[in-house]
């Protein structure tokens, strides 16, 4: 794991983007394990025949950040006081009192890790201790505040390394932590056969990525760097739980907003970090990454350069043709490539894929966390015109219920009582779990009368599926189904099927009473006062459009002429 919260990345070009983690527990020179070179013509060889990358660790001392230079890089002007010893972090001061250091684990440039015993009750911990001399600038100190706030937000989930204090004295702080025996995920991919999970263990592996990237969204936190040197495992027992470690280059993101900054490790690194509009779908992307290589021992992008990389991550699609892929399994291939989507609207996300065949445990969805999309859907079906609410319920009406397995999951989620209906007081829960928002209980009914059609107080599951419809996917998963039920909830406005939806239809299907002009005109593109196939299905894509808040894809404008 990186000893130090680096914030790495480099202002232009996306040749020199990449910091390399800080680790000393194996690998060449720089500490960096990566899996070796693909060769188009045969099987890729052992994945513990690593690839060494001359030059990184000078590169490593060369890179500097978008805000003006790596912390810890830039040196400070003589005489001058670095800013970590003028800082007081408001950390407990006794850690020496508490804890006895033991043996090394590893070091990087601004810190170490040890063993440390409890004195008061003999547990062994892991302490990061990082010099306070090295932060020089601010940036620095931010950098440690933020993982430890990061560390005491997630604190208590059973795949993310438990943190239990934080310490500071005059030369250094200490974050002091749960001790993983088990050595990294990479460690344990590399010791397997032709470094190749089966399905069902790969599965187990890919949960628990995902109860992790889960959490972090809810807490409006994008982890940023998901990779297999930053999973641990918490003993060397096979069936050893993971456990998610190095938040360094992790962030909180606020709703609705983008990452502007390329962040994180080359192969494991999503289309939309490299355009700079990165959100938590690029966590997912990652995992995709991680799964792909359980399954078959390769990267799925790869070039000889970090540029070569980036463009096969940016223009190329994963190659399942190729041994062992046309021996696993179809629903192994369907998640893979469900998580490998290059647009993040379509991408599934944390939550969802936690729901599919695939990945569920036993082919029971235990423990589904909260979805952000869906929360997010939600609240913003409340801002949508009558006309569009009207839209997504007839589309909804299209689907069967088999299909809508990942909802049904947050639709029992959110139905605490399992009575089969959402009530205001399960609605606030709800979106109370959803941290970056906060929402007033007021807003929590206005969300839940705006979904609840036939006015009875409760959320059914037909109601719920209208609200928390990701349309995006639906089109860019299948083009044709989504084609029939675009088709088919249009024809529930054109009664006449003459290919229009009129004023008199939409009066009818609507039962408003007043000017139905206003309605008309958010959909009628071409104001020939009619609604076509076409401005109908426009309709509902502004809906998933808005819900996500991610810009259009170049190449998901291909819709035009449907």
């Amino acid at each position: 794991m990186a000893l130090f919260p680096a914030r790495a990345l480099a202002s232009e070009g996306m040749g020199a983007c990449f910091s390399v983690a800080d680790k000393v527990n194996g690998g060449d020179a720089s500490g960096n394990r990566e899996l070796p070179p693909q060769n188009a013509g045969q099987e890729s060889p052992r994945l513990n025949q690593r690839l060494h990358q001359q030059g990184e660790k000078e590169k490593q001392k060369e890179e500097v950040t978008e805000e003006g230079g790596r912390a810890g890089h830039r040196r400070r002007p003589s005489g001058a006081i670095p800013c970590g010893k003028r800082t007081d972090f408001g950390y407990a001061k006794d850690f020496e009192i508490r804890y006895a250091i033991g043996k090394l684990l590893g070091h990087g440039q601004f810190g170490y890790t040890f063993v440390a015993t409890d004195r008061a009750n003999g547990d062994r911990v892991a302490v990061k201790r990082i010099e306070k001399a090295k932060m020089v600038l601010p940036i620095a100190v931010q950098d440690v505040k933020r993982e430890v706030k990061i560390l005491q937000a997630l604190k208590g989930h059973e795949n993310i390394v438990h943190f239990y204090n934080a310490f500071e004295d005059e030369n250094y702080v200490y974050i002091v932590m749960e001790l993983c025996e088990g050595g990294e995920l990479l460690d344990r991919i590399l010791a397997r056969k032709d470094s190749r999970y089966t399905e069902k263990d790969a599965a187990i592996v890919v949960r628990q990525m995902l109860k992790v990237a889960a959490e972090c969204h809810l807490h409006g936190l994008v982890h940023r760097d998901m990779k297999p040197e930053n999973f641990l495992l918490k003993s060397t027992k096979e069936d050893s739980p993971l456990k998610a470690t190095d938040f360094g280059l992790s962030d909180f993101i606020k709703p609705g907003k983008r990452f502007p900054d390329i962040v994180g490790s080359a192969y494991y690194v999503a289309p939309e970090v490299l355009k700079r509009i990165s959100g938590p779908e690029s966590d997912v992307w990652s995992i995709g990454v991680i799964t792909y290589i359980l399954l078959c021992g390769r990267r799925p992008f790869w070039d000889k350069t970090e540029d070569g990389i980036f463009k096969e991550v940016l223009k190329s699609k994963p190659d399942f043709k190729r041994k062992p892929w046309p021996n696993l399994s179809a629903s192994a291939k369907d998640f893979v490539q469900k998580l490998l989507v290059k647009d993040p609207r379509a991408r599934l996300t944390a939550a969802q894929a936690l729901s599919h065949p695939w990945v569920r445990e036993g082919g029971d969805a235990r423990e589904i966390p909260l979805d952000i999309s869906v929360l997010s859907n939600m609240r913003q079906f409340v801002k949508y015109s009558r006309l569009k609410q009207f839209a997504l319920r007839a589309l909804a009406s299209t689907i069967n219920e088999n299909e809508l397995a990942d909802l049904r999951d947050q639709f029992d989620a959110i139905d605490v009582d399992k009575n089969g209906a959402i009530s205001l007081d399960e609605m606030r829960q709800a979106l109370a779990k959803d941290l970056p928002w906060r929402m007033k209980d007021s807003r929590a009914l206005e969300i839940l009368q705006a979904i609840d059609s036939n006015t009875d107080g409760l959320v059914d599951f037909s109601e719920f599926v209208a609200a928390a419809l990701r349309v995006h996917q639906l089109e860019e998963h299948d083009s044709k189904k989504w084609n029939e039920r675009s088709q088919a909830a249009f024809d529930k406005f054109d009664v006449d099927r003459d290919g229009y939806i009129t004023p008199e239809e939409l009066r009818m299907h609507t039962g408003i009473k007043g000017s139905i002009d206003p309605l008309l005109e958010e959909a009628d593109i071409d104001k020939d006062g009619k609604i076509s196939l076409s401005e109908f299905r426009r309709l509902l894509r502004t809906a998933s459009m808005g819900s996500r808040n991610v810009p259009t894809q170049s190449g998901s404008q291909n819709h035009q002429n449907t």
